[in-house]
């Protein structure tokens, strides 16, 4: 036997059989329920597992495309605070931890502010990337929710956000819990100025998300089956000394215990939330020429 056969005809098999098995496996995606599903079926399917109906989690860019009228939407630049303020360390540097998210995501941080068309209503939507650090909610998110807010009260258009978080990012510390007060004030100025403010909560919505601003839509959404809840399901179990049910901190049983109000499909929540918006816009629209003839009554008393 040569070296050609020995040593040369091996080391191009295996190359051709990697290159093959990876084309393969770029193919395929996995499921919780351990069905193998064609990568371009679930793309097509917005994510959704077309065998048990789990709602594969979305990028940014992915939830506005999946969201948007004809998914055309145009990116809000919002200011980015400085990073690492406390020079936090672990097992990695926290500024590497940035850096990675950065490269895997493309954004800056964990949230993403967009403008567009929902049924031919101008809007406002925010959406969170958990791969950017399980989507954890610090200074730069802070910024990014509340420069939304301000876009949807100067415009005077409605504000939808898609939660999709662990909670507050603890590389920040008391600066990221800041940020629960901060977001809370902002959905109160939403309120203030009569602007609509609608929360889908998607898998996972927990920690310091679901205390703050998550929680505190006119209208709260979840698609179907997703984790909501504050802390996790074991430490409530260990704390209340309880058998929890199966079903706990699903978005399902939140909503039969008058946690939120509406578990909606992926696919309907573009049609939902515009009949929802248009109810409200014109109840809005109506109330505001109601108290405008208010006032021009009580001018003509008073003239009178």
């Amino acid at each position: 036997m040569n070296w050609i056969t020995k040593f040369i005809k091996p080391k191009i098999k295996s190359l051709f059989e990697k290159k093959s098995s990876k084309t393969e496996g770029n193919l395929w995606a996995t499921c919780g329920c351990k069905n193998l599903i064609y990568k371009e079926d679930l793309v097509s399917n917005h994510k959704v597992c077309p065998k048990c109906g789990a709602h594969h989690k979305l990028t940014c860019k992915e939830r506005f495309e999946t969201f948007f009228d004809n998914k055309e939407f145009e990116l809000i630049e919002f200011p980015l605070p400085k990073d690492d303020p406390l020079n936090f360390e672990d097992k990695k540097k926290y500024t590497d931890r940035l850096n990675a998210a950065r490269k895997l995501t493309g954004q800056d941080d964990a949230i993403l502010i967009a403008k567009g068309k929902v049924q031919n209503i101008d809007m406002v939507v925010g959406a969170q990337d958990f791969r950017f650090i399980g989507g954890s909610f610090g200074a730069a998110s802070g910024e990014a929710f509340i420069a939304g807010a301000q876009h949807a009260i100067e415009n005077k258009m409605p504000y939808v956000f898609f939660s999709c978080s662990g909670g507050q990012r603890m590389m920040e510390s008391s600066i990221a819990l800041m940020q629960m007060s901060r977001t809370a004030l902002a959905v109160s100025e939403l309120k203030k100025n009569n602007i609509p403010f609608v929360v889908v909560l998607t898998d996972p919505t927990t920690g310091g998300v679901t205390a703050s601003w998550a929680m505190l839509g006119d209208i709260l959404i979840a698609e179907p089956k997703a984790t909501i809840g504050f802390a996790g399901r074991r430490v409530i179990q260990d704390t209340v000394r309880e058998t929890l049910p199966d079903s706990f901190q699903t978005a399902e049983y939140v909503k039969d215990h008058g946690g939120i109000d509406l578990v909606v499909e992926r696919q309907y929540l573009n049609s939902t939330i515009g009949t929802l918006l248009n109810v409200l816009l014109k109840k809005a629209e109506a109330q505001a020429k109601q108290d405008s003839n208010v006032t021009v009554d009580k001018s003509l008393q008073a003239a009178s």
